[in-house]
């Protein structure tokens, strides 16, 4: 259900202080205006008993594009500019996340899954493409095997399906050292609240070249990922992972799944996050599944090369 009229990006959304102020902000928030992208109008929608911010541009048959941490939907701001002129697309904030409510629950894969498919069903989407990044891949994959008949293709960047094998996995846990001062509940807040040094550290130094990120733009996801809901939320994604999705790849649980949908997975040849050796042999539980490696770039491939990511989008969507 849309609760707010659609506005122009870099204006205020009807509804008062209260409809543009961040997830969960105090009684004394202004306004934090939406960062401009031509032709992005923004609304807000009930999913799930939570309010969602969605970023829409384009018209023709829907694309959801599914940020990961710590950013939210201005993590597209260079692919939808690429594709507006031949998708609908729709890149919402993921619950807790950008201008999105922070509620304090359903930060685990599974509920981010159905939000995805709730914020479907609200915009009366039945079927459509899915592009997540990071996180927003992780639920994306989840969506494409739990309602495949709800989702044509899958792109994703920078992110591993939820079945890979123990040998390949365990020895590349350390890399993600940087989630520990994340994870643990209340530190974590407070960590993302108070100490915006390590986002930082993750955003310039996750992408695989120097002079990727304009200030603005770093200053912008560290902004919100400050934000007390956005520092909860945070911590939340990360100890839910620890919880649930880690446990389940070392246990194997997904090993009799198979995914249908036909799908790419980019990887960045420089991420040190997610290198693209982890990813190797991750079609063996998919009818069709392309691994590409992009030379020189990193983590942050929506950033680092948009065109790259624009073109793998529209070779695959073109596919039947």
């Amino acid at each position: 259900m849309t609760v707010t009229t659609p506005s122009r990006a870099g204006s205020p959304v009807p509804g008062g202080r209260d409809a543009a102020c961040p997830a969960d902000s105090p009684p004394g928030c202004t306004v934090r205006p939406f960062p401009h992208v031509p032709g992005v109008t923004h609304r807000f929608v009930m999913v799930r008993g939570v309010r969602l911010h969605v970023a829409e541009a384009g018209g023709g048959d829907p694309v959801l594009l599914l940020h990961g941490f710590p950013q939210h939907w201005y993590a597209w701001r260079h692919v939808i500019p690429l594709l507006a002129g031949q998708y609908r697309l729709i890149c919402p904030d993921l619950r807790g996340f950008g201008w999105s409510q922070a509620p304090r629950r359903g930060y685990d894969t599974a509920s981010r899954a159905a939000d995805v498919l709730a914020l479907m069903d609200a915009l009366g989407v039945h079927r459509a493409r899915l592009a997540g990044h990071d996180w927003g891949a992780h639920a994306a994959f989840r969506a494409a095997l739990q309602a495949p008949g709800r989702v044509s293709h899958l792109l994703a960047v920078n992110a591993a399906p939820p079945w890979l094998a123990r040998r390949r996995l365990l020895p590349q846990l350390w890399r993600l050292w940087h989630t520990a001062f994340w994870e643990y509940p209340r530190i974590g807040r407070l960590v993302l609240g108070n100490w915006p040094g390590l986002t930082r550290f993750l955003l310039l130094h996750g992408a695989g070249e120097a002079g990727v990120w304009r200030y603005d733009e770093v200053e912008e996801f560290v902004t919100a990922s400050c934000q007390p809901g956005s520092a909860r939320a945070g911590q939340a994604l990360h100890w839910q992972f620890v919880l649930h999705d880690i446990p389940g790849m070392i246990l194997r649980r997904h090993s009799r799944v198979k995914l249908t949908v036909p799908t790419v997975m980019l990887a960045g040849a420089e991420d040190w996050m997610l290198p693209p050796d982890l990813l190797a042999g991750a079609g063996r539980h998919a009818d069709d599944l392309q691994l590409r490696v992009v030379p020189g770039a990193g983590h942050f491939l929506a950033d680092e090369c948009p065109a790259v990511v624009a073109e793998a989008a529209r070779e695959l969507f073109r596919r039947s």
